[in-house]
């Protein structure tokens, strides 16, 4: 068993996290984790109504450590949103992509209804704002990530967060965690967990369609490209500091730089690429992975990684101290 900082706000068993992804992460995928001892946390991102009564719920019926994944300046344009995730009463509140402002807000409203608050930070001064507003853990998300991601890698972004922290609020690694190594190597760092999605994108449970899982499992790292495209054509009002990873597919290599013409067409262009997604083709579809890619060749029950995650990173530290401590010496 690994204890962490993490672990023990929480009440957890293991420091895995399952990120919030967005139509992927739902009710069903969170209660899995959060059975199997780590923290599953529902993908409301961008405010569906229909999507929190059904996948919240679903999550909150399934009980224990669960949690609700919130992009905040979406949440500011969907009046009345809020107020119905925070009915369910999640024990904890995951928030990203917010400016300070709307972390103050947002978290301040969701420690007063109860939740434990989890902010996803992508620099230093980020993270100040997230503890100087009252988070509970901090999520340090690196550029290796799947879907939306600002520019610094992980590596240093965590020991940068760790220092802004002082060891005084829990700090979760992002970007680029896959297996037992990662969250091995996230320990080293000093970090208390994981957050991985891709590779719980990759389960029995995500929402993630046929076409996408079938990617997940075929493409490779390199076959990622980091875009806005998607953004654009959906009309969604994302800061140029962030881009999306995705895998590549024909629209990506259609559209990728061409943000003002594809924005100029998006009348004409947003109901075929919409039609697309419906019928899962995955030459148009989002398909958005991180660069763990080359780590995932198959589909596995949510419970499998969590386990695995853990078991494969209990071998690896004690196989470090005991070669750390030396050979041991002779009688």
């Amino acid at each position: 068993m690994i204890s962490t900082k993490l672990t023990e706000l929480l009440d957890i068993d293991h420091p895995v996290v399952c990120a919030p992804m967005g139509s992927v992460s739902g009710g069903r995928l969170a209660g899995a984790v959060t059975r199997a001892g780590g923290l599953g946390l529902v993908g409301v991102s961008y405010g569906d109504a229909a999507f929190i009564d059904e996948h919240v719920a679903q999550a909150a019926a399934a009980g224990g450590v669960w949690g609700v994944g919130c992009v905040m300046f979406t949440f500011d344009e969907r009046p009345g949103l809020w107020d119905k995730v925070l009915g369910y009463a999640p024990p904890v509140i995951a928030l990203s992509f917010g400016d300070a402002a709307q972390v103050h807000k947002y978290v301040a409203s969701a420690a007063d209804n109860g939740s434990h608050v989890v902010v996803q930070v992508h620099d230093p001064e980020q993270a100040s704002v997230a503890v100087a507003a009252g988070a509970s853990v901090l999520v340090a998300q690196g550029a290796e990530a799947g879907g939306h991601h600002a520019s610094l890698a992980t590596l240093p972004l965590v020991t940068a967060v760790l220092d802004v922290t002082g060891g005084e609020v829990p700090v979760v690694a992002a970007g680029g965690f896959a297996d037992g190594r990662g969250l091995a190597a996230a320990l080293a760092l000093g970090a208390d967990g994981v957050m991985m999605g891709t590779r719980f994108a990759a389960t029995e449970e995500s929402l993630a369609t046929a076409g996408f899982k079938s990617h997940l499992v075929s493409a490779r790292t390199a076959d990622t490209v980091n875009t806005r495209s998607f953004d654009v054509v959906r009309g969604i009002p994302w800061d140029e500091a962030y881009q999306a990873r995705s895998v590549s597919n024909d629209f990506t290599r259609t559209w990728t730089g061409r943000d003002a013409e594809l924005a100029a067409r998006r009348a004409e262009i947003e109901p075929q690429w919409t039609a697309a997604v419906a019928r899962d083709d995955t030459s148009q579809r989002a398909m958005f992975a991180g660069e763990v890619l080359d780590q995932i060749r198959d589909i596995q029950p949510a419970a499998q990684v969590v386990h695995g995650v853990v078991a494969d990173a209990e071998k690896i530290l004690a196989g470090l101290a005991q070669r750390l401590a030396g050979p041991t010496p002779a009688a």
